[in-house]
């Protein structure tokens, strides 16, 4: 579980048995409104032409991007869901690379954030941008 003070400790071991762990997301840096992640691009993550699979990018900028709202509101009271996002490719990053996410929230208002999500290669060129928007649910 997620709470308000999550350690990066505990963020990178409750991907254990997920699609984090299945991606390899490592949590590197973790506050209030800024996440900080990177994943190996392993061949599994790939396209048949040796490089990042689009899918893998979205996968990790929303896995970012909920683990910040996550770590915002705590989810012993709330429940977080991807509303919207929209994504653009422009760099490619190959096997056997790390790409490193950064995620900053731009909007947190009492049920929605937005998070700006950057994926740079290990050349610091920038592959993905993204724009999420998460639900925030209360839960009894």
């Amino acid at each position: 579980m997620i709470y308000k003070n999550s350690t990066i400790d505990n963020l990178n071991a409750i991907n254990k048995g997920t699609m984090m762990e299945t991606l390899g997301i490592e949590y590197l840096e973790l506050k209030d409104g800024y996440v900080y992640a990177r994943m190996l691009v392993k061949k599994e993550l790939s396209q048949p032409f040796g490089f990042m699979h689009g899918g893998a990018g979205v996968a990790m900028a929303e896995s970012v991007g909920g683990v910040g709202s996550a770590f915002i509101v705590g989810l012993d009271h709330n429940e977080i869901r991807g509303q919207q996002m929209s994504v653009n490719y422009l760099k490619v990053a190959k096997v056997d690379t790390y790409v490193y996410a950064k995620a900053e929230i731009i909007h947190r208002g009492g049920r929605t954030h937005v998070w700006n999500i950057d994926l740079r290669n290990e050349d610091d060129q920038l592959v993905l941008t993204c724009r999420l928007t998460n639900f925030i649910i209360n839960r009894p």
